[in-house]
């Protein structure tokens, strides 16, 4: 089942007091984008964050699991309600996650 458009959005308004939240379809489900940097999945309405020592320390009890078949784990959110603990949730985790690569420009 592939995630809804707006579920994609409510889930990045929650995630808003980050920075700014874009988002990307991609390979039929979701990528997340805080800033420019790539940071989670929207799979099946659910949301996946790139697993992080400093993520999984804000969680009471973190869960793991596989956005998609043959994917490596991922910290499942379940509870967005809290938009405070999402917000550190995402600054923490992309604090911990390299820069994005510069793109090579097309040569013509």
């Amino acid at each position: 089942m592939a995630s809804s458009v707006s579920f994609v959005q409510y889930v990045c308004d929650q995630l808003s007091g980050a920075g700014e939240i874009r988002f990307k379809r991609m390979f039929g489900e979701y990528g997340l984008y805080c800033d420019g940097k790539f940071f989670a999945v929207v799979c099946d309405d659910s949301l996946f964050v790139k697993p992080t020592k400093a993520g999984a320390a804000l969680l009471a009890d973190p869960q793991y699991a596989e956005p998609y078949a043959g994917a490596k784990p991922s910290l499942l959110i379940q509870n967005l309600e809290d938009r405070e603990l999402m917000t550190r949730l995402v600054e923490a985790t992309c604090s911990e996650l390299p820069a994005p690569r510069p793109r090579k420009k097309k040569e013509s």
